[in-house]
C-alpha cells in the first residue's frame, strides 16, 4: 500500500514533518503499522516554501528506492522547509515487471497547472483503458507524461477535465473522472475493482479524495472495512475493505511545538492553523484525527493564517 503525507500551514523544517517524527513517512517505509508491507519502490516529495528562489513552484525530490536507504534524504531535507508538502512512499508489486524510475515516483507535477498529485491507489488495466480515455486527455497534459504509472495517466485525464481551480471545479472533475472511467471499462469488459485515494495539492491548498468503484463497478458499494479486512489478504473482501477505507486528516495548531511528532493542539475548528492529510493516523492518539470516508472529498484551504475545511459527498 502506498502512503501519502500533505500538509499546509505555518513554514516549518521538512525534516519535521518528514525525517524525525517516530512514525514519520520514511520510517514507515521500513517500519509499517497499519499495513505490514516494505515500500521499496521509490518516495518523493513537492514543497512551496516562500524562501525558495522560486516560491511560486514546488521544489520537486524523487528517488527511485526504499525511502529508508536514501543516502541523500538527510543531506537535503534538513536544508529545507515548506509552508505547503506532498510526499508519497511508492508500493508496486515484486516483480521485474515493475520500473523503478525517477519518473514513475510520485508526486507528478505538469506546467500549466498549479496542481500536483499522489495517490494510494490503482486502476487496474488502465493501459487498455486508455484506447477509449484518450480522446478525454488534452495533448498539452499527454506530452508531458515521462513515467509508466496509472497515476500519471490519471492526472492527465483529471488535468483534462479540469473547467477552472475552485474547489467545485475539482469536485465536478473528480467525479466526471470515474464516470469516464466506468464508461470504458464497461465497454471494453474490463470492470475491476478500482481505487481512487489521491492528494491533489496547489500553494495553501490541498485536496483530498477517497472514492472508486467495486469490482463490479459498483460506485457505492456496502460493507464495515474493519470487518471486511478480517477476511485476510488475497481476497475480494479485503481487497473491498481497502477500498472502503477512510483517509485522515489532523487539524490543530503549534504543530511547530511538538519536535519529532505530528502531534498539534486541539482547536475549534475555524481556529486550526495547520493540517495534515494522510492514509493512515500517524500519531498514537487516532481520536485526533478526523475520518474522510469513502466516496468523500475534503477540500483544505489556508487563509489569513487559518484552515478552511469543507467535506462534500462525490456524486458519482
Amino acid at each position: 500500500m502506498c502512503r501519502v503525507l500533505a500538509y499546509i500551514g505555518p513554514e516549518l523544517p521538512l525534516e519535521s514533518l518528514l525525517l524525525e517524527p517516530e512514525n514519520s513517512l520514511i520510517n514507515q517505509s521500513l517500519d509499517p503499522e497499519l499495513h505490514p508491507l516494505l515500500q521499496l519502490a521509490g518516495w518523493g516529495f513537492g514543497a512551496w516554501s516562500a524562501h525558495l528562489l522560486k516560491p511560486d513552484e514546488p521544489f520537486l525530490y524523487h528517488r527511485p528506492m526504499g525511502a529508508f536507504y536514501d543516502d541523500n534524504a538527510q543531506g537535503i531535507i534538513p536544508s529545507l522547509q515548506a509552508s505547503t508538502m506532498l510526499a508519497h512512499v511508492r508500493a508496486a508489486a515484486y516483480t521485474s515487471r515493475t520500473v523503478l524510475a525517477d519518473e514513475n515516483c510520485h508526486p507528478f507535477s505538469f506546467n500549466e497547472t498549479p496542481w500536483i498529485i499522489a495517490q494510494n491507489g490503482a486502476l487496474p488495466n488502465w493501459r487498455i483503458l486508455q484506447r477509449e480515455l484518450l480522446p478525454h486527455c488534452e495533448d498539452r497534459y499527454l506530452e508531458q507524461m515521462r513515467g509508466t504509472t496509472d497515476t500519471e495517466f490519471l492526472y492527465v485525464l483529471l488535468l483534462s477535465l479540469l473547467e477552472g481551480n475552485s474547489d467545485a471545479d475539482v469536485q465536478k472533475a473528480f467525479e466526471e473522472l470515474l464516470k469516464v472511467i466506468l464508461q470504458a471499462m464497461k465497454k471494453l469488459d474490463l470492470l475491476a475493482l478500482t481505487k481512487l485515494k489521491i492528494a491533489l495539492v496547489a500553494p495553501n491548498r490541498i485536496i483530498g479524495v477517497n472514492f472508486g468503484a467495486d469490482h463490479a463497478g459498483e460506485t457505492k458499494p456496502k460493507g464495515d472495512w474493519k470487518e471486511l479486512r478480517k477476511a485476510g489478504p488475497e481476497t475480494d473482501d479485503y481487497d473491498l475493505s481497502m477500498l472502503l477505507e477512510p483517509m485522515y486528516l489532523l487539524m490543530g495548531q503549534n504543530f511547530e511545538n511538538y519536535a519529532k511528532s505530528y502531534k498539534v493542539d486541539t482547536a475549534p475548528e475555524d481556529e486550526a492553523t495547520s493540517a495534515i492529510f494522510a492514509s493512515e493516523p500517524l500519531t498514537e492518539d487516532r481520536d485526533a484525527w478526523l475520518e474522510i470516508k469513502f466516496n468523500e472529498m475534503v477540500a483544505l484551504e489556508r487563509k489569513g493564517g487559518k484552515i478552511i475545511k469543507k467535506v462534500s459527498k462525490l456524486n458519482v
